[in-house]
């Protein structure tokens, strides 16, 4: 072990099932020496406990610490976050029903309340006169009912809606993230950096002395 120099990329936010966390469950780890990897992944560095917070911040510091009182001789180099945020989620095999039943209420409250949002919007701008109008300049004449004009649209807005979001289903139409995945990461990140700094001003971040 002597000289061997070890490399640690902790993630910014992890999640665990268990009460005991260990280092592997927070950082990926490299060493030239697999013995020293191993050692290192098996350092537990936290035990979650009843009545205690869901959540805990390590430093980096911290986890260089524990590496190097369990191997004295190496060298650490950090190659990924300063901070480590670790949540203790409970996992209730018996809640398949009443998930199903939040996706429907979110689904819900998504499909109506966008339904609602865009007849307002068309309303507000009084779209019918518009195309109305647009009718009587081509056509020479005051459309009697709804035209082509109408339908056209309203498939043009399914298709588009379609194509931003990035779905068909449960299908992607590419391989890229949709606008929605890039929104929900960058709130998460936000989230977790919140969480990490209100930790640190409140003297909760687990760190060296």
């Amino acid at each position: 072990m002597s000289g061997e120099t070890l490399y640690l990329k902790a993630e910014l936010c992890t999640e665990v099932t268990v009460d005991d966390v260990f280092l592997k469950d927070v950082a990926k780890v490299y060493c030239a020496d697999p013995h020293v990897t191993a050692k290192v992944k098996a350092i537990k560095i936290h035990r979650f406990r009843e009545k205690e917070q869901t959540r805990q911040v390590f430093s980096i510091l911290k986890l260089i610490e524990m590496i190097q009182q369990a191997c004295p001789n190496v060298s650490v180099e950090n190659v990924g976050e300063m901070d480590v945020l670790v949540k203790r989620v409970n996992v209730n095999k018996n809640e398949g029903f009443i998930v199903i039943l939040k996706i429907i209420f979110v689904a819900g409250i998504s499909f109506f309340g966008t339904a609602f949002t865009i007849m307002a919007f068309h309303n507000d701008i009084g779209i019918n006169k518009v195309f109305g109008k647009v009718y009587e300049l081509v056509m020479g004449q005051a459309a009697a009912n709804y035209t082509i004009l109408e339908l056209a649209y309203s498939i043009g807005l399914a298709l588009g809606i379609i194509v931003f979001f990035n779905h068909i289903g449960g299908r992607r139409i590419t391989k890229d993230p949709t606008p929605i995945e890039v929104e929900m990461r960058i709130y998460e990140k936000d989230v977790n950096n919140a969480l990490i700094e209100t930790a640190d001003r409140e003297g909760k971040t687990i760190d060296v002395s």
